[in-house]
């Protein structure tokens, strides 16, 4: 199959490598031309993935319509800026099979990423669940889940993007898919600022618990299941995102726990994520103390201390 993979940011370059294999012809686009010069001298993307080398058979391209020709498009770009790609570049996109490979809910429209690539075409998918770019660039065992409506188009994905370091487990359950893995970035953020204002871990336990029963709730209230989120796009990511310092969202909540600013040149998904999300329990009529608390703290309204205050003052209930 040939595949072409859209975003050469860390986690693109590293699907790009993870797929380059005898099985299938893989094309790794990026939009700045002179990056994507220097990726083809170097067969390396030293700014995102240092010492992670490309395999030879890997294409990279910054033309668009060359990338478009394969059969199956993984689109690993900021959710933040699907949107506007997919309506920009609608002309090659339109009809063909997309996968999204991003996380989180578009701030102004509160669509998640199946959502808004079906404005383009109906051959769908997503991949998503516990993962870090340098460990699948490097070979590590990674699994993640395929989230596909369409059960016969799901499993030829699953056999076809399946790699020598990722196992992919199948589901037909995108919406819970989707929320498992943009939720996740929230409670990753109010995590990392509890240990970063040092509440201690028992503080992280406490958030990465209760925060965990707030994405199950609002899973169900939206028509997902709840074996989705006990699973790797759920559980399984949340787990990741907030117990290692590799994950953005949590660095992010981190530096706020420090009061510092937070200067990486990254997108941090779960700062729109927790807007967008409180907007959506607000309509559904949802209780998500967690998920209103890491909104305030992303806007400035409130600080640590306050808001854990008020999550302890809440009052006493059954777990």
């Amino acid at each position: 199959m040939k595949i072409s993979v859209l975003g050469s940011g860390a986690f693109g370059t590293a699907l790009a490598i993870s797929l380059t294999n005898v099985r299938n012809s893989v094309t790794l686009w990026g939009r700045n031309r002179k990056q994507v010069t220097t990726f083809s001298k170097e067969r390396e993307n030293k700014d995102r993935l240092p010492n992670c080398p490309f395999p030879n058979s890997l294409n990279i391209t910054a033309d668009l319509e060359i990338a478009c020709l394969a059969e199956a498009i993984l689109i690993a770009v900021p959710t933040q800026s699907l949107r506007k790609f997919l309506q920009i570049n609608q002309n090659y996109l339109r009809d063909k099979l997309l996968i999204a490979c991003c996380k989180g809910f578009d701030i102004e429209t509160g669509k998640g990423p199946v959502e808004m690539l079906k404005s383009t075409t109906e051959k769908t998918a997503l991949l998503t669940g516990p993962s870090f770019a340098n460990d699948i660039a490097r070979g590590l065992p990674t699994a993640l889940t395929l989230a596909c409506e369409q059960a016969e188009l799901g499993i030829a994905l699953q056999n076809q993007l399946t790699s020598k370091n990722i196992r992919l487990y199948r589901t037909q359950d995108v919406i819970g898919a989707e929320l498992g893995g943009g939720l996740k970035n929230v409670i990753a953020i109010g995590c990392g600022a509890a240990i970063g204002a040092g509440l201690g871990e028992s503080a992280r336990a406490a958030l990465m618990t209760r925060g965990f029963a707030e994405m199950r709730r609002f899973a169900s209230a939206l028509g997902g299941r709840d074996a989705t989120l006990c699973g790797l796009s759920g559980f399984g990511d949340l787990s990741l995102t907030c117990m290692s310092e590799q994950s953005r969202n949590f660095r992010y909540g981190l530096q706020l726990g420090q009061c510092r600013d937070f200067k990486e040149n990254t997108t941090v998904e779960g700062k729109f994520t927790a807007k967008a999300a409180l907007t959506k329990a607000d309509k559904l009529g949802l209780d998500m103390p967690i998920i209103r608390s890491v909104s305030d703290l992303v806007s400035g309204k409130k600080d640590v201390e306050t808001l854990l205050a008020a999550l302890l003052a809440r009052p006493q209930k059954e777990e």
